[in-house]
């Protein structure tokens, strides 16, 4: 499809939001990755959280080389302010009609913005597009895997399907925070991110933003995958479950998501009745665990039918 080019050249099509905290070993990759985009119409905005000179020096030096197309961000006095109030600090300055991020440890592959861009022309009504990713693990030696993202691929999802369907009230893979391109209309109707997110509660600032997209707009997760998501073990989410916090961040999430739905007012009883499960888990083990059973059971005696389906089929064969 071709590029179509805005009438005001200061005002690209797409902002590109790139947040950073050192990550000086990765950080020139990801944004090499942006430059190389067969979709050119774009700004790059590198938002520093606070890095150390290393990180900093790189950013900058891309600021120089191209002036005008990428921009550099820090907060007043080069502070640390936390993953969602740096993403909104880059929200805050983008230009464009879409907004995409690519966090400093990811790689983008070329057709990724022409090709999300096209979907988002084609299906107005839709307000964020994602897609598979490749958990790219051979940047170590590791063995690749690409992920799906969602319950459904190539479609319309309309709401409340994703927040039903999709981790973390689902089990289908949300996306990461390096695929999504949305509508910047939408992301500025909805606040931004939730900067109350931080500390070991950042493992869940993108499902906060999330679970407020899902709830506002459609979306559409591509089968294709155009994302390298970097797997390595001081992540975010590696560095939260080592530390044994995963489940007092999941809470923190679920009982900020009770409080923002009872503030939306009428909200589909579905989502209610799925958070209100989730949240018996943790508020009502003894119930969870005796409503669960039986869920359990009808799991374990389908596998063991299909098993069995299986054994007689070969033996009558």
């Amino acid at each position: 499809m071709e590029e179509r080019k805005p009438e005001n050249t200061d005002s690209p099509r797409v902002s590109v939001i790139t947040i950073f905290l050192d990550g000086e070993a990765f950080l020139g990759e990801a944004i090499e990755s942006v430059i190389a985009q067969s979709f050119k119409d774009w700004e790059l905005l590198l938002v520093d959280d606070g890095s150390g000179l290393a990180a900093t020096t790189i950013a900058k030096a891309y600021t120089a080389r191209y002036p005008g197309q990428i921009r550099y961000l820090e907060h007043p006095g080069h502070i640390n302010r936390g993953m969602s109030a740096t993403r909104n600090l880059g929200i805050q300055h983008a230009r464009g009609e879409f907004i995409a991020f690519i966090d400093a440890d990811d790689f983008w592959l070329r057709s990724k913005l022409a090709d999300h861009v096209a979907l988002l022309d084609a299906h107005p009504d839709v307000g964020m597009v994602c897609g598979s990713a490749i958990y790219w693990n051979s940047w170590s030696n590791g063995q690749d895997h690409i992920v799906p993202t969602g319950h459904r691929q190539d479609v319309v999802i309309h709401p409340p399907d994703a927040t039903l369907a999709w981790y973390p009230l689902g089990t289908a893979v949300a996306p990461c925070p390096s695929d999504i391109v949305l509508r910047a209309e939408l992301v500025k109707r909805l606040g931004g991110f939730e900067e109350h997110f931080t500390g070991n509660y950042q493992l869940y600032e993108d499902q906060g933003f999330l679970a407020k997209v899902y709830l506002s707009a459609p979306v559409w997760s591509c089968s294709s995958p155009l994302l390298k998501y970097r797997n390595h073990p001081d992540s975010c989410v590696a560095t939260v479950t080592k530390a044994g916090k995963y489940d007092q961040v999941r809470l923190y999430f679920l009982e900020w998501f009770e409080t923002y739905l009872k503030a939306q007012g009428r909200v589909d009883p579905r989502v209610t009745s799925s958070l209100h499960r989730a949240l018996r888990y943790y508020r009502n083990p003894r119930i969870h665990y005796m409503l669960s059973v039986p869920k359990k059971v009808r799991n374990r005696c389908r596998r063991l039918s299909a098993r069995a389906g299986q054994l007689i089929w070969r033996h009558a064969s």
